[in-house]
């Protein structure tokens, strides 16, 4: 993939598909973060659509101006530097947690779809992210860009089937298990847009810097940041169609699926394997990118891929919806300090110079 080839549209799909995985398409981030709060949490997912678009263009606007290879290039424009420090060190413990947290969802499907060991499941995203990972950044551009039309239309589906049977109760919410460390509507939104941008920085960065100009990244933003809203929206709803059997469910949506017939939770199951694929092969890129040698892709350093996938395996044996519920939103209150740099820049009008040119 030559520079500046990239389109709005594979942009806008690779931002979907380096957000959306485990957490997402198995409804657990929604539960979470959304339809805990009823009411509310629709509004948190249209205040968390806009922050997608507004730092999605933001992230790959720097990796355009500054030729990105990892997120440090990106970060290195947010503040000073014990903040671009502190950055680096929360987002790449992210990526790390966010492939481990890919592979225990994996492991979780498998053993309530097919009643196999967890350890199977795990086994097998671990050692499927590393072997596209050593593609480099095309083999994960492509990937993700191939994947995603596929996984909107099931997630709205699935979702749109049981709005439409089972309208939606947006009280529902008393319903749901509470559990995490989230106490509002709000601070909801704002960590879930959080800890998503510190997984997607390590994947935009680098893809800013082969999308073709600044007006097809501001439509690459939009369609990815829309994509998501309306992804998140459709999986809201059908959560609270039924929210007193899926409220303690590690994959409330294939449990939907299932509702339907069994080949369309069979299709969805396999669609979902998909989705965790894309997370899990971004999050690996990017931790091992930043860990590689600076002027090397991670395709040239195998042993840092392998390693990264096999300790990963390791930490996903602490269990999916533990991971979703505390530590993305511990990682979310660090990742507001990247937020709150990468705005400041905007709003400074900061320059976003190439590293060989400072």
């Amino acid at each position: 993939m030559s520079a500046k080839k990239v389109s709005a549209l594979k942009a806008g799909a690779v931002y979907i598909g380096t957000v959306v995985g485990a957490g997402f398409a198995t409804g657990q981030e929604i539960l979470q973060f959304f339809a805990n709060f009823g009411v509310k949490g629709l509004w948190g997912i249209g205040i968390s659509t806009v922050l997608f678009i507004c730092f999605g263009y933001i992230i790959m606007s720097i990796g355009f101006d500054r030729g990105a290879r990892s997120h440090l290039e990106v970060i290195e424009g947010a503040g000073k530097a014990y903040v671009t420090g502190f950055m680096d060190v929360v987002i790449t413990v992210f990526l790390f947690g966010s492939t481990a947290a890919m592979i225990a969802g994996t492991g979780a499907l498998i053993s309530e779809q097919v009643g196999l060991p967890s350890i199977w499941g795990s086994a097998f995203m671990a050692l499927a992210s590393a072997a596209t990972v050593l593609f480099g950044i095309d083999g994960v551009v492509n990937s993700i860009s191939v994947v995603v039309p596929f996984l909107l239309v099931c997630v709205a589906g699935v979702s749109g089937y049981y709005i439409i049977k089972m309208p939606p109760d947006l009280q529902a919410a008393e319903s749901i298990s509470k559990s995490g460390i989230i106490s509002n509507w709000y601070t909801a939104a704002i960590l879930y847009t959080s800890y998503n941008t510190i997984i997607s920085v390590s994947v935009l960065g680098p893809l800013g810097a082969k999308i073709k100009s600044k007006k097809s990244i501001l439509k690459g933003a939009v369609l990815g940041g829309m994509g998501l809203g309306l992804g998140s929206a459709l999986i809201y709803f059908a959560l609270l169609s039924c929210a007193k059997e899926i409220s303690v469910l590690e994959v409330p949506m294939s449990f939907l699926a299932s509702g339907i017939s069994p080949v369309v939770r069979n299709v969805y199951g396999f669609v979902l394997m998909a989705e965790i694929y894309t997370t899990a092969i971004g999050s690996l890129y990017g931790f091992s990118a930043r860990l590689a040698d600076e002027k090397e892709s991670p395709a040239k350093n195998k042993a840092v891929v392998v390693i990264a996938a096999t300790a990963a395996l390791i930490v996903s044996r602490w269990g999916f919806s533990s991971m979703v519920g505390i530590f993305y939103p511990l990682i979310g209150y660090g990742g507001i300090v990247l937020l709150v740099g990468l705005a400041k820049c905007v709003i400074s009008k900061q320059p976003y110079r190439p590293r060989n040119q400072r």
